[in-house]
C-alpha cells in the first residue's frame, strides 16, 4: 500500500455538468465538496488526491469538459492546532458547566481543514479557560452547531459530563429550538408541518436535499408576518430534529428560501437592493430561542434573544416602507 493509500478515508466521483464547462479543477471541487476551503483543496490536488478520468493531476488550475470523471481521494483528517483569538461575542449565561452565547452571523463554528482560524472555537479558547475536551482539539466544548451565515443561540459544555448529557439531550430530541426566519413569498398557508427526509447532494458535497433515502426531519412553521409589498414573509420556525440544513432544505421545498440562502434558492433579485445592502452575507435566519434540562442540576433552561444585527434592521425595513 503506498503512503498516498495510507492517507486516504474516502473515495468519491464525480461527473462534470454542462454548468460546470470550462471551470478550474480547484473550483469545480471547491462547489461539489464544500467541507474544505479552496486553497487546502488546490494543497490536495497538488499533493496529488485527484484523478481526471482516471489520471492524476497536479494542477489546481486545469479546465474541465462536461462528461470528464472527477475522482477525489478525502484524506484522513489531520489534526488541525487552534490557537486562541480574540473574537467577540455576546454571552446570555454561564456558570462553571455550561455556557450560553449569541454566535455572530459569519462566524464558523469549528475549524476544519483550511478553516484553522477566526472560528467559534478559536474565540471560546480565549474567553473560557476550563472547556470541555470531549470534541477533541477541533471541538472542545461543542454539542451542537450552527451554520455559517445564521445567528443565534448556542450552548457549549464547559465540563465532560455536561457534554456527555447535553449530548444525549440533542439525540433524543429534549431540546427545544425556536427560529425566526424572513424568507421570500408570501406563505399561503398560517400553520405548516414539513415531514420530510434529508439527505446529502448526490452531486454537490455542500448542499443537502428531500430523498427518501436520506434521514428523517420535522420542521414546524408558523406565519408572523406577510409583507406583501416586498413579496416576504416571516415566520417562528421550530424543528423537532436536527438535521444539517434542515430549515433551509425544507422551507425551500416549499418554494420559500430564505432571504440569502442562494443555495438554496433564493434569488437576489427578487428584494429590494436596500434589503440585499443591510443583508451582506447573511441569512435571514436566528436561533432566538433555545430551551434544555440542565446537564447538572436537571432545571429546565429557557432562553431567548431579541433580533440580533443584520435580521433586526432588515426586518425595520420592511415594516418601514
Amino acid at each position: 500500500m503506498s503512503e498516498l493509500e495510507k492517507k486516504i478515508a474516502e473515495v468519491l466521483e464525480f461527473t462534470v455538468e454542462k454548468e460546470f464547462e470550462g471551470t478550474r479543477l480547484d473550483n469545480f471541487l471547491t462547489t461539489a465538496y464544500g467541507e474544505f476551503s479552496r486553497s487546502y483543496i488546490q494543497k490536495l490536488i497538488e499533493e496529488g488526491f485527484v484523478l481526471v478520468d482516471n489520471v492524476q493531476i497536479r494542477k489546481p488550475s486545469k479546465k474541465l469538459k462536461q462528461g470528464q470523471k472527477v475522482t477525489f481521494f478525502v484524506p484522513q483528517p489531520e489534526p488541525v492546532k487552534v490557537l486562541p483569538e480574540d473574537i467577540p461575542f455576546d454571552t446570555v449565561y454561564e456558570d462553571k458547566h455550561i455556557l450560553v452565547l449569541i454566535k455572530p452571523c459569519g462566524l464558523v463554528v469549528h475549524p476544519s481543514p483550511g478553516y484553522s482560524s477566526g472560528t467559534l472555537v478559536n474565540a471560546l479558547l480565549f474567553r473560557v479557560k476550563d472547556l470541555s475536551g470531549i470534541g477533541g482539539l477541533e471541538r472542545p466544548g461543542i454539542v451542537h452547531r450552527l451554520d455559517k451565515n445564521t445567528a443565534g443561540l448556542m450552548v457549549v459544555a464547559k465540563s465532560d459530563m455536561a457534554h456527555i448529557r447535553l449530548a444525549e439531550e440533542f439525540k433524543e430530541r429534549r431540546v427545544f429550538k425556536g427560529y425566526r426566519a424572513l424568507v421570500s413569498g408570501l406563505v399561503k398557508e398560517d400553520t405548516g408541518l414539513i415531514e420530510k427526509p434529508i439527505g446529502r447532494h448526490p452531486t454537490d458535497r455542500k448542499r443537502f436535499w428531500i430523498s427518501q433515502e436520506g434521514k428523517p426531519a420535522k420542521t414546524e412553521y408558523r406565519v408572523i408576518k406577510r409583507f406583501e409589498k416586498h413579496g416576504v414573509s416571516l415566520l417562528d420556525v421550530r424543528i423537532y430534529t436536527g438535521r444539517t440544513h434542515q430549515i433551509r432544505v425544507h422551507l425551500s421545498s416549499l418554494g420559500y428560501p430564505i432571504l440569502g440562502d442562494t443555495t438554496y434558492g433564493f434569488k437576489t433579485s427578487s428584494v429590494d437592493r436596500r434589503i440585499m445592502k443591510l443583508m451582506g452575507e447573511c441569512h435571514m435566519l436566528v436561533s432566538y430561542r433555545l430551551g434544555f434540562y440542565h446537564p447538572i442540576t436537571g432545571e429546565w433552561m429557557d432562553f431567548k434573544i431579541q433580533d440580533p444585527e443584520p435580521f433586526r434592521s432588515v426586518l425595520a425595513f420592511l415594516e418601514n416602507t
